[in-house]
């Protein structure tokens, strides 16, 4: 075999391995899901309060997500955002599975096909009204209510347990709900 072939070989499976290991990590270092979790009283309608913005949700604002069961057990989800810049309404729809036990808030959800990332309740109010979810690095943040806001005392709390992780709150996007 040719040096060229060898080297663009190699190169090749270390790439592949890299992102393998990257999107196989489903919640950052040291953070850590809620355990004893009802994902019974998870599902239904959340409304986004804040979120550590990426690119999915740039421009969006009346951003919501509703959780149900599909057939196979796994968990259904649509995502909505009014996209403000061009004047439409953006869905998506996707799925999200357990990575363990169901009784810890630590799942994967998939946008496209095979690919999925991390989404992890890291913390809940025990009315299930009020959570704070990250994603699989500090990247990712979600402040989501059952309601279209969050109670300042619930808020002050989430914002401590994000910072406590190393979560850079004072970049999160603070959505409005107007329509």
């Amino acid at each position: 075999m040719k040096p060229k072939k060898i080297l663009l070989g190699g190169l090749t499976a270390l790439v592949t391995a890299i992102l393998l290991l990257r999107f196989r990590r489903t919640i950052p270092p040291n953070v850590t899901a809620v355990r004893n979790f009802n994902k019974e009283r998870y599902l239904g309608k959340w409304f986004e309060i804040a979120r550590l913005d990426f690119f999915f949700e740039q421009n969006l604002n009346n951003t919501s997500a509703e959780y149900s069961f599909n057939s196979d057990g796994s968990i259904k989800v649509i995502n909505k955002g009014y996209d403000y810049k061009n004047n439409k309404t953006k869905i998506a729809r996707g799925k999200a599975k357990f990575v363990g036990p169901d009784t810890e808030g630590k799942l994967k959800v998939s946008f496209w096909g095979p690919f999925y990332s991390g989404y992890n309740v890291i913390a809940i109010d025990g009315d299930y009204a009020n959570a704070l979810v990250a994603g699989r690095d500090l990247n990712y943040l979600w402040f989501l209510s059952k309601e279209k806001t969050m109670p300042p005392k619930i808020k002050e709390e989430y914002l401590r347990v994000a910072e406590s992780y190393g979560y850079n709150t004072s970049e999160l996007i603070w959505v409005e709900h107007d329509l």
